[in-house]
């Protein structure tokens, strides 16, 4: 398959006037996999799976197209977890060997084993994002879980290091990420939920691994940190946080300095002060104006009212509306409704800022 180079349409849409995104994955189809499900098995097998995934991946361009979404991206389509699928493709990592962790402080998991050097083999997702852009001449992205976020959904038997661990995976995803730009990606979104739960690890050495996973690319670069997917633990969490959510005083200042264009964080709905925007001002901000822990389909103005709210901390041309998180535990209709909800309510604001 030959990759397409990204068009001057897909370069100038990034800097439209509030472009339209969604934070990661998307439901996938009944045919594909079990719907409302994290880490649901695949429905076919073989080469049924492959046109499958891609079927799948033609749809949540076509809908993210038509429901008004500026920056395309995959909906995860082709993966079963956004963190566990790209360490599947890596060496050093036993499958068949688990243990049960906690998962960001939160609730237990049975995880793979590092049981030796990690490395990867081969591209893991460059073939897919290669096909995404030949779905489209809009501004792609795609998103690879952050260091930290990686480390945290594994039992390590072999570095016995968090730190070593994590600097080893943030090589092996600048490599990944290096050739998703090649492949055509204009965006490359990093996944860093665990910045909201280990502060100190973060300080000393988290955000540093992070830039180096995104050392030396020209493409857009993203880090995404929310309080995580609409599902029970998640919102129990959540529900012991108190009025406020501050968790972002301890991240802000620090990526503020980073090297990271863009910062995507959870809004709509949740007890984030706002004003903690003001922390990562001169940084884009990718907002989340839609609540994926709930199925209440947001309003145009609703939306609208978040991004209203938001521009008194982000100026308009650095504000890229978006989700909290991402929507695969979502009815697929909800998820899609919602996407017209984001477009209509960035639509409503855009247009009051041109009249301005």
């Amino acid at each position: 398959m030959t990759a397409l180079s990204p068009t001057p349409l897909a370069q100038t849409a990034v800097q439209a006037l509030l472009p339209t995104a969604i934070v990661g994955s998307l439901p996938k189809p009944a045919w594909l996999a079990r719907p409302e499900v994290l880490w649901s098995p695949w429905e076919l097998q073989g080469d049924a799976l492959v046109e499958g995934k891609q079927d799948a991946l033609r749809a949540a361009v076509q809908e993210q197209r038509r429901r008004g979404i500026d920056i395309i991206s995959d909906g995860e389509q082709t993966r079963q977890h956004f963190v566990t699928t790209f360490i599947e493709h890596l060496d050093g990592v036993d499958f068949e060997n688990r243990e049960t962790v906690r998962i960001r402080d939160r609730y237990d998991a049975s995880v793979p084993t590092v049981v030796g050097a990690v490395s990867r083999r081969a591209p893991v997702f460059v073939e897919d994002a290669a096909f995404l852009r030949q779905l489209t001449d809009r501004p792609i992205k795609w998103a690879l879980p952050g260091p930290m976020t990686m480390i945290d959904t594994l039992s390590d038997r072999h570095y016995r290091s968090r730190e070593k661990l994590a600097w080893e995976f943030a090589t092996i995803l600048n490599q990944e990420a290096k050739e998703l730009e090649a492949a055509g990606v204009d965006i490359i979104q990093f996944d860093e939920p665990a910045f909201n739960v280990f502060f100190d690890e973060m300080k000393d050495w988290g955000v540093a691994a992070l830039e180096r996973a995104a050392e030396g690319l020209r493409a857009e670069t993203v880090v995404h940190i929310c309080y995580g997917y609409g599902i029970k633990a998640n919102n129990d969490w959540k529900a012991t946080l108190g009025a406020e959510w501050r968790q972002y005083e301890e991240s802000f200042p620090l990526l503020q300095r980073s090297s990271i264009d863009t910062v995507s964080l959870e809004s709509h709905h949740s007890h984030v002060p706002l004003d903690l925007i003001e922390l990562i001002r001169g940084k884009r901000v990718m907002l989340g104006a839609i609540d994926v822990a709930s199925e209440t389909i947001e309003t145009p103005e609703e939306v609208a009212d978040t991004l209203r709210r938001a521009l008194r901390f982000v100026d308009a041309d650095l504000l890229i509306p978006s989700s909290n998180c991402g929507m695969a535990p979502l009815p697929r209709k909800v998820a899609l409704e919602k996407m017209s909800a984001l477009s209509a309510g960035a639509r409503i604001v855009r247009e009051e800022l041109r009249g301005a």
